[in-house]
């Protein structure tokens, strides 16, 4: 078995100066040396984890180059056996051999080993599915589970009581297909709402509802991307929008975040003529900052002048509890270039699969159009629901109750990790290995690294409070103080 012990040091110095991101310089690199015949055919590459350590940089950075080589098909990915070189590259596609001296393989082969297109192989090989994000799906909560809401204070007989409602009177008109574009009450409840708390202009006309806010990344990416497209994301970023776009077929450039939100400057000097900027303005995902005012003007003044999209994941917005929120980015846009995104299923709970996208006047027809050929329309009895719900004030008076419920949980949290010192990790230590050692003790959190495209300067443990009480979050610092010390000595700083 052939396989790169060291490959990095000898091969692919990565200037970390340049303008073109990191996982692009060693993709180039990687694919250069395969095509020069450096690595011959079933050469083993070393694992990404492996490779990142050898060149110190981001692990990420490593997976994005692989997902963007298996895509293209330099690389294969096989269970068990790891990542090698194509035996057939792509270039070697394009001498087709007469099929006299080469007969076509049985049908039921020719399935077995039928390839997935560019975009399925961009997917499968996302590197943003951590495992962290992925092996909690299901699974009790316990402290510190992010990205859920508060459960066990949602009013779940009022919510069957109005589905019962819904089901004995209008049921005989839900049967039926509904508009693509979503249920007219709610469309109409919502652009009601982001026009009173969030400042965002918009008629029910622009709204269109989707199964959550990644149906809303979806839509959005295969309207406006095409492949190979320049698309801007935060670096760290929340993996789900950028699967979207890479799904989509486009070139990721990550831009760094500091505390002003989305370092703009960094975003036109890496890549001036990126067809679309992906940003969390109102609170950053995961690093929680707000992006400035000033930051969101040059940001519209940009995609103006390049005739560029702005996709505006509006996470969590519907919480803050210090100082009055920063409208929508949205609502300053005067070119029509913002999509907003917003989602019910981290206020209300996540199984409800219910988001909307508000797109500019001019893309209403289109959009309205192409949900036809992707899933047409969302249940139209969970959307009638939530339309009561909202009409009728519970929607307003649940977010007023868990403003005060979240403000009290985080406030025990930030207590509890000050007196122990955790949360963002000492210099050196592996946030990754920090996770595991927390899972061994019970305690769910997702390493801050898994989020990010290039190295981080410091590590640090994702902690979410909204889904368990003040005396669960005080006992998971606990155990997640005692994880970190007894973390074996080669693995901390």
């Amino acid at each position: 078995m052939k396989y790169t012990a060291s490959i990095a040091s000898a091969t692919f110095v990565l200037d970390h100066v340049l303008s073109t991101p990191l996982y692009r310089q060693l993709y180039e690199r990687m694919r250069g040396a395969i095509l020069m015949g450096q690595f011959t055919a079933g050469t083993r590459l070393p694992s990404t984890r492996a490779l990142a350590r050898e060149l110190g940089v981001a692990r990420n950075t490593v997976m994005l180059a692989y997902g963007q080589l298996l895509a293209e098909g330099y690389l294969e990915s096989k269970v068990g056996y790891g990542t090698v070189v194509a035996h057939t590259l792509p270039e070697t596609l394009l001498h087709i051999p007469g099929t006299a001296l080469h007969p076509p393989a049985p049908a039921q082969e020719q399935v077995r080993h039928a390839p997935l297109s560019q975009r399925g192989m961009a997917l499968a090989h996302a590197p943003f599915v951590s495992s962290q994000l992925l092996t909690a799906e299901g699974q009790p909560l316990m402290a510190f589970r992010a990205g859920i809401p508060a459960l066990d204070a949602f009013p779940q007989r009022l919510w069957a009581q109005i589905v019962a409602r819904q089901v004995r009177h209008s049921l005989h008109r839900l049967f039926v297909y509904q508009a693509p574009a979503g249920y007219r009450p709610l469309r109409e409840a919502i652009a009601s709402h982001l026009g009173m708390t969030r400042g965002v202009r918009c008629t029910a006309d622009q709204v269109l509802i989707v199964a959550g806010a990644q149906a809303g990344f979806d839509l959005a990416a295969r309207l406006l991307l095409d492949p190979g497209d320049a698309a801007w994301v935060e670096d760290p970023a929340h993996p789900a929008p950028c699967g979207a776009l890479l799904g989509a077929g486009a070139q990721l450039v990550p831009v760094p975040v500091d505390k002003e939100g989305l370092v703009v400057a960094a975003g036109i000097a890496r890549c001036p003529h990126a067809r679309l900027a992906l940003v969390t303005p109102s609170h950053q995902a995961p690093l929680g900052v707000t992006l400035s005012l000033a930051r969101r003007l040059a940001l519209l003044q940009w995609a103006s002048q390049q005739s560029a999209w702005i996709l505006e994941d509006d996470y969590d917005s519907e919480y803050r509890y210090a100082g009055r929120p920063l409208e929508a980015l949205q609502g300053l846009d005067h070119a029509n270039r913002v999509l907003y995104v917003g989602t019910f299923s981290k206020v209300l709970f996540p199984a409800l699969r219910l988001g909307y996208l508000v797109v500019p006047p001019e893309l209403v027809e289109a959009f309205i159009a192409a949900r036809r050929f992707v899933d047409r329309h969302v249940s139209a009895l969970e959307q009638a629901a939530l339309a009561d719900f909202m009409l009728e004030g519970h929607f307003t008076r649940h977010l007023r109750r868990m403003r005060t419920l979240y403000a009290g949980r985080q406030a025990a949290l930030v207590a509890e990790i000050q007196h122990h010192l955790v949360a963002w990790l000492p210099p050196g230590m592996d946030d990754l290995a920090a996770a595991r050692q927390a899972a061994s003790h019970g305690v769910d959190t997702v390493p801050l690294s898994s989020f990010g495209m290039e190295p981080m300067e410091r590590g640090g443990l994702i902690l979410g409070y909204a889904a368990v009480s003040e005396h669960e979050i005080r006992d998971g610092v606990r155990r997640l103080a005692a994880a970190l010390h007894s973390l074996p000595p080669t693995l901390k700083p």
